[in-house]
C-alpha cells in the first residue's frame, strides 16, 4: 500500500493529524523531524544553530531519501520540499498531500519560531518563509487539503476521502 505523505508549513499539523491518521487507517506513522534528532542525538534547532542551515538540509534530504517505509503515514519537516531528491524519494511510493493553512493562521499557532527548529535564513520573516514555500507544497503534492477554520475532525475525514480519490500521478485535486 502506498504511503501518505504529509508536507506544509510548521504549525500546520502535520504531526497531529499523521498520529491520528495513522490510528484511523490502521497505518504505520513516521515523523521525519523526530528521525533526525534520534539520528544525530540533539534537536532540530540545535542542529541549525550550530551546523547552519545547509548542513541541516543536507541532514534531512539524506534521511528522507533513505527511509524506507509501505503502508505508513510521513509527516515531513516543512523545509523537506528544497530539495528535489527527497520529494522524488518520497512520491516513488508515496501520496503527497499538502496541508494548506492560511499564513495568519499559521502566525498565529507558531508562539515560538526561534525554537522550533523552522529553516529560516537571516534576515527572512515567517512570511517570506511562508510566501517561498507555498508553491513549492502546490508544485510537489498530489493533492492540496485546505485546512482553514476547520477542526481536527474534519480534517481528517477530508484527508481520508482524498486518499480514496488514488489520482494519477499527473492528476491533481484539491478540497
Amino acid at each position: 500500500m502506498k504511503n501518505l505523505v504529509l508536507v506544509g508549513m510548521s504549525g500546520a499539523g502535520k504531526s497531529t493529524l499523521g498520529v491520528l491518521l495513522a490510528k484511523a487507517l490502521g497505518m504505520g506513522y513516521v515523523d521525519t523531524d523526530i528521525l533526525i534528532q534520534e539520528h544525530e542525538g540533539r534537536l532540530l534547532q540545535e542542529i541549525i544553530d550550530s551546523d547552519g542551515i545547509e548542513k541541516f538540509l543536507e541532514i534531512e534530504e539524506a534521511m528522507v531519501s533513505r527511509l524506507q517505509v509501505v503502508n505508513s503515514i510521513i509527516s515531513t519537516g516543512g523545509s523537506v520540499v528544497y530539495s528535489e531528491q527527497a520529494m522524488n524519494s518520497l512520491k516513488q511510493n508515496g501520496q503527497i498531500i499538502y496541508l494548506h493553512v492560511p499564513f495568519e493562521e499559521i502566525n498565529k499557532r507558531l508562539t515560538n519560531i526561534s525554537n522550533r527548529g523552522i529553516v529560516i535564513k537571516e534576515g527572512n520573516s515567517l512570511q517570506d518563509v511562508y510566501e517561498e514555500r507555498a508553491p513549492l507544497y502546490i508544485k510537489h503534492s498530489d493533492i492540496t487539503i485546505d485546512l482553514a477554520n476547520k477542526d481536527i475532525e474534519q480534517c481528517v475525514s477530508e484527508i481520508i476521502e482524498a486518499r480514496k480519490l488514488e489520482l494519477p500521478r499527473e492528476g491533481r485535486a484539491s478540497l
